[in-house]
């Protein structure tokens, strides 16, 4: 077998392991915890979004919702689970390389799908805080940052701030 294709061949085995791993939806990042699906139909919620000034509470569920870039991980992990292998069967010989060929490609592929998520891939954050006067408000926003379940925050013109 040509001696570039075995790098390749891993690369491409590699990257679809990983693609079987992917995770759609909240992508755990803050985490491995669960999250409330739904909240009950008798819940009392404010009639309309809290525009100006400042509210305190804290941070029931972080789910994420699939954006129009949500193809960004994916791309990055195939992209990057190539270039890995391809650089990773340029080291050693024999069977090292084609081992160096497949830890290059799952390297490169979980590195390509944290860039993906980071460049608009990850969709946006719906986040739902039980605010300090029993009242529930759900905030949608670009980035959760370092948000997570359990957090004291405020909420300022329709955005979440750890507090």
């Amino acid at each position: 077998m040509n001696t570039l294709h075995k790098p390749l061949i891993a690369g491409l085995l590699a990257t679809s392991l990983l693609a079987g791993c992917a995770e759609f939806g909240y992508p755990g990042q803050y985490g491995a915890q669960t999250y409330p699906q739904a909240y009950p139909q008798s819940q009392s919620y404010p009639s309309a979004p809290q525009q100006y000034g400042v509210a305190y509470g804290v941070i029931e569920s972080i789910q994420m919702t699939q954006g129009s870039g949500g193809n960004s991980a994916m791309g990055g992990s195939l992209l990057g689970g190539l270039i890995g292998g391809l650089l990773g069967s340029q080291v050693g010989g024999g069977n090292g390389q084609v081992a160096a060929a497949a830890v290059g490609a799952i390297g490169g592929a979980i590195i390509g799908n944290r860039i993906g998520q980071n460049q608009g891939g990850g969709g946006q954050y719906q986040i739902g805080v039980r605010l300090d006067n029993g009242a529930y408000q759900t905030v949608v926003q670009n980035s959760a940052y370092d948000l997570s379940v359990g957090s004291r925050v405020r909420i300022e013109n329709n955005t979440v701030y750890r507090n």
